[in-house]
């Protein structure tokens, strides 16, 4: 058995029947437990370019949120669509935004407990993640922490260390030097080194570094594409339709579609449409929680709605366009697939934008490479997070040197395999930090019955937030 085959093996499994239980029954039961917070979305769009003014944190609620956007709109709200298709058929789309849909309240509940826990580090910046959930809140008096607790929050941490390397770095590279490689004939290495190179000027600039250009990239890259995806949409019209019935009809049946070249039953739609869906949005992953808590915000609850809007634009709005594009030109070309030797997600992306003349191709590039780069600045802010707990801030500046090589590395040959490695990796770290959005539900559903139904949500929280000492997690004894 090969190492490609093995790979694959292990994916089946993690994201076999008990990881797609574990992530809907956590998105159907924060959605209960918070009484449908989706239905309070104009609410969090509103706050969402509403200043807290006064509010403790180190950006915007807004910097935050489209940091935190800039992350989740990737490559999975493009090529990771295409690669649910391909792999999941076309049923593979209804799982992916009805994740996205449920999974709002997901992505709420573990940002307020976030913030709930949020702490300071030394320098007076602030932290916060599914470890710093499990410290602060089973923290005994004494300012220890139970082992279990520990053992969950390193946990997170470690498996987000591995994540971010491969959502984060390589995979953004590879998708952004080979769609470049394919239009203009580029050698990886140089579109990497050009990437990797700017990236790193950004990012050593910090947190304000990164939030201000994300600011001003993810609204502008967000409606262009969403403009052109409608314009092929109205290009391919006869077929919108019928695409929309064709992805609801694959989503429960084991049903060919596309002159028999792409098919698949129920369980493999869900498996692919569950995994991309956790791969565009985040939501249960933990990652939105790293930037959501440096946020200025007068309450957990305020920046738990923000949070919840980037959910909404990444898979509820962008993933959809996304979908409907591929989903549609395949039905007006069935024999794309096999004309085009299409063997992954990046190569059937290519395919279906290029059958649009003019603007097909430029919208491609335009997505994947400002989608792609602003996902390369968001997650090295998550690195950052997880080093400084793991290893204290002395460690950061080598994080950060191997996040750029991994990304240029990732750019010059990485191939389909990042995109299951990356798999295997978000399912692992989504665990503990699933488990502990479990863990707070009732937390959440109570501060979020004061805060949001109570009529509360300009009030400011009171807690306390605890300064910790830079030392690395296996040394810190107390809080």
């Amino acid at each position: 058995m090969d190492i490609v085959s093995l790979i694959n093996q292990v994916d089946a499994f993690v994201w076999g029947p008990p990881m797609i239980i574990l992530l809907l029954g956590c998105h159907i039961y924060t959605s209960i437990r918070t009484k449908f917070i989706q239905r309070k979305l104009p609410l969090a769009l509103k706050l969402s370019v509403t200043s807290d003014d006064g509010a403790q944190g180190d950006v915007t609620n807004f910097g935050a949120m489209v940091t935190s956007l800039a992350s989740t709109l990737g490559t999975g709200s493009i090529v990771g669509v295409a690669t649910a298709v391909l792999a999941g058929g076309p049923g593979a789309v209804l799982w992916m935004w009805l994740t996205g849909i449920l999974g709002m309240a997901t992505k709420y509940t573990e940002v307020f407990a976030a913030m709930k826990y949020r702490v300071k580090d030394v320098r007076g910046n602030m932290m916060g993640g599914a470890m710093h959930v499990w410290e602060q809140r089973f923290k005994r008096e004494d300012g220890t922490v139970p082992w279990w607790a520990k053992v969950l929050a390193i946990w997170f941490a470690i498996m987000a260390c591995f994540t971010i390397f491969g959502i984060g770095s390589a995979v953004q590279t590879s998708a952004i030097t080979s769609v470049v490689k394919a239009n203009f004939g580029i050698e990886p290495w140089i579109t990497a080194a050009v990437v990797c190179g700017s990236a790193l000027l950004i990012i050593y600039g910090g947190l304000h570094s990164v939030s201000r250009i994300c600011e001003k990239l993810v609204p502008f890259m967000g409606a262009a594409y969403i403009n052109g995806c409608i314009y092929i949409m109205i290009c391919n019209a006869e077929y919108l339709i019928p695409s929309i019935v064709t992805i609801f009809e694959c989503a429960f049946t084991p049903k060919a579609a596309f002159g028999g070249a792409v098919g698949s039953g129920l369980m493999v739609a869900l498996q692919f449409g569950c995994a991309r869906g956790l791969f565009s949005n985040e939501s249960g992953l933990g990652t939105a929680p790293l930037i959501s808590s440096a946020a200025a915000s007068k309450n957990p609850a305020r920046q738990a709605l923000v949070a919840m809007t980037g959910t909404f634009w990444c898979t509820v709005v962008i993933c959809l366009v996304s979908a409907l594009v591929i989903v549609s030109t395949l039905m007006a070309h069935p024999t794309l697939v096999a004309d085009c030797n299409v063997t992954d997600g990046a190569t059937l992306a290519n395919a279906v934008f290029g059958t649009i003349p003019v603007v097909g191709t430029p919208v491609l590039m335009l997505g994947i490479l400002c989608f792609a780069y602003s996902t390369i600045l968001g997650w090295s802010y998550y690195g950052d997070r997880v080093t400084s707990y793991l290893f204290g801030h002395r460690w950061v500046p080598l994080y950060l040197a191997m996040y750029i090589c991994m990304g240029f590395i990732g750019g010059v040959g990485v191939g389909d395999i990042a995109w299951t490695a990356t798999d295997i990796a978000n399912a692992l770290m989504a665990i503990p930090n699933i488990i502990m959005v479990f863990v707070m539900a009732g937390v959440v559903a109570k501060g979020t019955d004061y805060y949001v139904y109570g009529g509360h949500i300009d009030e400011p929280q009171h807690d306390e937030i605890v300064t910790l000492e830079d030392k690395s997690v296996f040394l810190r004894k107390k809080a």
